[in-house]
C-alpha cells in the first residue's frame, strides 16, 4: 500500500535515524517510491532542520559522513543546478518513457533535463542542440533522426563539433565513423527479435515472416529475426511489405492473407504494436483470424496488452535506457567538474523481454526453451 506522504517522511526519519546516513537512491527503493519523489521528501525534511542533504545522502543531524574508502568507486557527487539538455524526435511511445527515465536520474542528482524535439528532421537536430547549449546546458542525451538508426553523409559531424560530453540514446554509429567514440545507450533489438522467433519457433510454427517499418529500428530487428531463424532452420517467407510503406495498410493485409492461404505462414512478427493493433481487425474481416490462423508478435509494447486479443510483444527496457543514458553523462560531467581521468567510453546494449498474451495461442516459455 503507497504511503502517504507525512507517513512516508516519518518512516524516512526513522530509517534516516537508525542508520545515521542513507543513500538517496537506496532510500527511494526502500519505500517503493521514485528518486524524484523520494529528493522532494528529503528536501521538505531538510527545510526543516530534521534531517541533511549531503553528496547524494540523507544524513541525521550531527552524524559524519565516512570517507571513501581507498579503491573504491567514485563517490555519487550531488550535481545541485545542473542543467542536462534531452533532443528527442517525438515524446510519443517509447521516447515517452525514456524522457521519464532521463528525467527521474537527472531529477535524483539535484539536475534540471530540458527538452528538445526534432520531429524526425535531422537538420533540427543541430538547431536544437545549439537552443539547449546556449541556455546552459552542460551535456547532452541525444537521439538523433538519423532515418536509418546510424548517420549518413556526415549526419555526426555536428554532434562531433558541440563541444559538450554527449550521449547516443537508441542510435548507434559503426566502427570507423567519428561518432563511435561518443558513449551510447540502447536497446538490443536484435536480440528482441530473435526472443521472438524463439517463442513462434517453441510453439511449433516452422514458416514465417516479419512485417516492419522503415525507420531507425528496421535494420536491427531484420538482423536478428533472419539469424535467429536460420539458427533454428525455420523458413521465411521473404516478400513483406514495410508497414505503410504506401501510406496505408492494404499491401501489409494483402500480402499476410495471401502468405497464410497460399504459402503456408503461420506467425508473423509486425514492428510495432500500434500496426500490429490496426492489422489485426482488418486481417479478421478478410477471414483471417488470429490467433487460429495467425499467431502475431508485435514489436515495442506500449499498447500491446490492450489490443482486442491482447498481443504478445517485445518490450524494450524503455525508461532503464533513459536512466542508464543520464547516469552515465552525469558521470562524465562528474570527471569533468573534478579533473578526474576520464574512464573507458561505453557502449551499452539492453536487452529488451518477451511479454505473452493471447494473440500467439500458447504459452511457451518467453526464451524459447
Amino acid at each position: 500500500m503507497r504511503l502517504h506522504v507525512d507517513q512516508r517522511h516519518e518512516r524516512v526519519l526513522e530509517l534516516v535515524r537508525e542508520r545515521g546516513s542513507l543513500r538517496v537512491a537506496e532510500l527511494a527503493a526502500e519505500l517503493g517510491v521514485s528518486a524524484v519523489t523520494l529528493r522532494r521528501d528529503v528536501e521538505a525534511l531538510a527545510a526543516q532542520g530534521r534531517v541533511q542533504r549531503l553528496h547524494g545522502a540523507v544524513v541525521w543531524p550531527g552524524e559524519r559522513v565516512p570517507a571513501p574508502a581507498a579503491g573504491a568507486g567514485p563517490r555519487q557527487e550531488s550535481l545541485e543546478g545542473t542543467v542536462i539538455g534531452m533532443i528527442v524526435p517525438t515524446t510519443v511511445n517509447l521516447f515517452a518513457d525514456i524522457v521519464r527515465g532521463a528525467r527521474e536520474a537527472v531529477g535524483a542528482r539535484g539536475g534540471r533535463l530540458v527538452l528538445g524535439l526534432s520531429g524526425y528532421v535531422d537538420t533540427e537536430d543541430c538547431v536544437q542542440a545549439e537552443h539547449l547549449i546556449a541556455g546552459g546546458a552542460q551535456g547532452l542525451l541525444v537521439a538523433p533522426s538519423w532515418f536509418v538508426g546510424v548517420p549518413r553523409d556526415g549526419q555526426e559531424k555536428w554532434l562531433m563539433e558541440c563541444g559538450v560530453p554527449t550521449v547516443l540514446v537508441e542510435r548507434s554509429a559503426p566502427p570507423g565513423n567519428p561518432a563511435a567514440d561518443l558513449d551510447r545507450v540502447r536497446t538490443d533489438r536484435a536480440h528482441g527479435a530473435a526472443l521472438a522467433v524463439g517463442h513462434l519457433a517453441a510453439l511449433g510454427h516452422r514458416r514465417i515472416t516479419a512485417v516492419l517499418q522503415e525507420g531507425p529500428h528496421a535494420v536491427q530487428i531484420d538482423a536478428g529475426f533472419r539469424a535467429a531463424v536460420r539458427a533454428r532452420g525455420i523458413e521465411v517467407d521473404d516478400s513483406a511489405p514495410n508497414v505503410r510503406e504506401h501510406g496505408d495498410y492494404d499491401a501489409c493485409v494483402d500480402y499476410l492473407v495471401r502468405a497464410v492461404r497460399e504459402r503456408g505462414v503461420t506467425a508473423a512478427l509486425v514492428h510495432s504494436d500500434e500496426d500490429a493493433i490496426v492489422l489485426v481487425p482488418r486481417l479478421q474481416a478478410h477471414g483471417v483470424r488470429v490467433p487460429g490462423d495467425l499467431a502475431l508478435i508485435a514489436y515495442e509494447d506500449q499498447v500491446a496488452g490492450l489490443a482486442d486479443v491482447p498481443l504478445t510483444a517485445v518490450a524494450p527496457p524503455t525508461r532503464a535506457v533513459g536512466e542508464l543514458a543520464a547516469s552515465l553523462l552525469l558521470r562524465r560531467l562528474a570527471e569533468k567538474g573534478t579533473g578526474e581521468r576520464p574512464g573507458p567510453r561505453q557502449h551499452v546494449d539492453l536487452l529488451p523481454e518477451l511479454h505473452i498474451r493471447s494473440s500467439c495461442g500458447g504459452q511457451a516459455p518467453a526464451d524459447g526453451s
